[in-house]
């Protein structure tokens, strides 16, 4: 499983004009998904969004909160293209990603842990064409990353 996960003053997804998902302060997600991932990548994934400390404490530039400690939002785009391969040729190969069945599949149990934490979880719309907006605060921006074999 691999995140970006970026810390934005707002977000929002648009899906043919009209917004399917918006945040304020919290965290922009975007989510790639491999065959092989299992439910435990997903549950450390989603404890790594929720716990890491990316926001600083007032009148300070320590990060010490996270997004659970300031009550934010989060928004969570699904993002195939994070198993891109362009090592080779001018296109890149997809042949990691997970296909869009089992993807859609654990990119949903995803969310729903997420919503288990109480804070506005907000999506794109999965398999859709989006046009992401993101203003990233900062910038702040990991890339996270989980096998199967960790």
């Amino acid at each position: 499983m691999r995140v970006i996960i970026q810390r934005v003053k707002s977000s929002k997804v648009e899906v043919e004009g009209k917004i399917v998902g918006k945040i304020g302060r919290g965290l922009n997600v975007l989510v790639g998904i491999t065959d092989s991932d299992t439910e435990a990548e997903l549950d450390w994934m989603v404890r790594k969004c929720l716990d890491l400390r990316l926001f600083p404490a007032e009148n300070s530039n320590r990060w010490d909160y996270s997004v659970q400690e300031i009550g934010g939002e989060i928004l969570v785009v699904s993002q195939f293209t994070l198993y891109g391969d362009a090592r080779k040729g001018r296109r890149p190969s997809f042949s990691q990603a997970a296909s869009p069945d089992v993807a859609e599949s654990l990119y949903h149990q995803f969310v729903n842990k997420l919503q288990d934490s109480g804070l506005k979880i907000a999506t794109g719309e999965f398999g859709a064409n989006m046009q992401v907006h993101i203003e990233n605060d900062g910038p702040v921006t990991l890339f996270l990353e989980r096998e199967a074999h960790q």
